[in-house]
């Protein structure tokens, strides 16, 4: 008997206008417990997904009218975004087919003629990763956090009620505006503790993460200036001290926070040694979520 660990009572949605493939899918999935949803082309896929909230989308890439890549588009542009995650299904193996996939909102890819135990492991494996993110997501919302999730070419998967709220214009229509694609383009390729956070207008974003393909970001009022000194009131820091606290709440390493602020590691050290002391923590992750809720609050 297959359990849900393995598989099973996931709901699949298998969008394909190839009657063999959705047959062989279909029986191999219902084979392992699975509930098996089909659509024969990307339209008929989109109006199901208003109906029924599918646990991982299969989707074949080339199909005539609307093909996959345009349909993994559409369900994840917003304001109606499918969580669920996209594996997309195709005889395309070039790099420019596969870049094109994940562009679109695909978090992975699997070759026909399909082998149904890497599909299997591939689906429950997504699954899984997608309801520990759907959990986190929650726990940001619940806790007041502004945060949103952007796709690697702009647009906005989703986003906590507070930052959706915050982000207007430069997210119109869903897609990021073209000086905001700049900084996203830019954080995309380096480490998260090397990104700089972006003053927009009357936001500071900062990138936290990277999850199934989707940048991170949070947004806080702008204004270091501003931000510096309600660190310091709230803790009765130094001034060079809650710049120090700042930067560390972003997310950068004391070897970060010397070369933004041109002091040695060292001196950052011993920063910190007094934060810690007033603030009456022992690690960084405490003094970061401190700082966090000082910061958002309004």
């Amino acid at each position: 008997m297959t359990d849900e660990t393995e598989g099973g009572r996931y709901i699949v949605l298998v969008i394909d206008d190839a009657p063999e493939t959705l047959g062989l899918v279909s029986d191999a999935l219902e084979g392992n417990g699975m509930t098996v949803l089909v659509a024969r082309s990307g339209e008929e896929g989109l109006r199901l997904t208003r109906r029924v909230q599918p646990d991982v989308i299969l989707l074949d890439a080339m199909m005539p009218g609307m093909d996959g890549f345009e349909t993994c588009r559409r369900l994840k542009t917003p304001p109606n975004s499918e969580s669920a995650p996209v594996i997309f299904m195709t005889g395309l193996t070039e790099g420019e087919h596969i870049l094109a996939g994940l562009r679109a909102g695909g978090v992975d890819y699997v070759t026909k003629p399909v082998v149904v135990d890497e599909l299997i492991a591939r689906i429950t494996r997504h699954v899984m990763n997608a309801r520990a993110i759907q959990m986190a997501r929650a726990a940001l919302d619940y806790t007041g956090q502004n945060v949103i999730g952007v796709l690697p070419d702009g647009r906005l998967s989703w986003g906590t009620r507070g930052a959706l709220a915050r982000i207007g214009a430069d997210f119109a229509e869903g897609r990021a505006s073209d000086r905001l694609r700049g900084w996203l383009d830019e954080v995309a390729r380096m480490p998260v503790s090397q990104a700089r956070p972006l003053v927009l207008g009357a936001l500071t974003l900062t990138l936290i993460g990277l999850a199934e393909g989707e940048l991170m970001i949070r947004l806080r009022a702008a204004g270091g200036q501003a931000e510096n000194q309600r660190l310091a009131e709230g803790f009765g820091l130094t001034a060079r001290e809650a710049e120090v606290l700042l930067w560390l709440s972003h997310g950068k390493t004391n070897r970060d926070i010397a070369d933004i602020l041109s002091v040695s590691a060292r001196t950052v050290n011993k920063h910190l040694e007094q934060v810690f002391h007033k603030m009456g923590v022992d690690n960084r992750t405490s003094a970061a979520v401190m700082a966090d809720r000082v910061l958002q609050a309004d």
